[in-house]
């Protein structure tokens, strides 16, 4: 808010206003590809163990393309056995040992 003042009291300097817009337009690209990680990365890995292509999670790029692919994923069949949880089927108590 004190940056907001201070340009409206004093005219910007225009070699100040180029370096701020040269460094917001290289932070932007930055900040894009790094948040773009942050989603398509977990998508990678919940799309393989699903049993999908891994690569479907590049759909995240797409504007919506994230509202999409949940809805895909969590409709669609999964090809996946779920694991048999250990001690299954329960066997019965073996007998005391003398």
């Amino acid at each position: 808010m004190h940056f907001v003042a201070l340009m409206l009291q004093n005219p910007p300097d225009p070699e100040f206003a180029k370096r701020m817009a040269v460094t917001i337009l290289t932070l932007i690209p930055i900040l894009i590809v790094v948040g773009l990680a942050l989603v398509i990365v977990p998508f990678w890995f919940i799309l393989k163990k699903a049993g999908f292509s891994p690569w479907l999670s590049l759909i995240n790029i797409v504007p919506l393309g994230t509202l999409v692919l949940l809805y895909v994923v969590a409709f669609a069949e999964w090809s996946v056995i779920p694991a048999v949880p250990a001690g299954w089927p329960p066997q019965p108590p073996s007998p005391p040992q003398a």
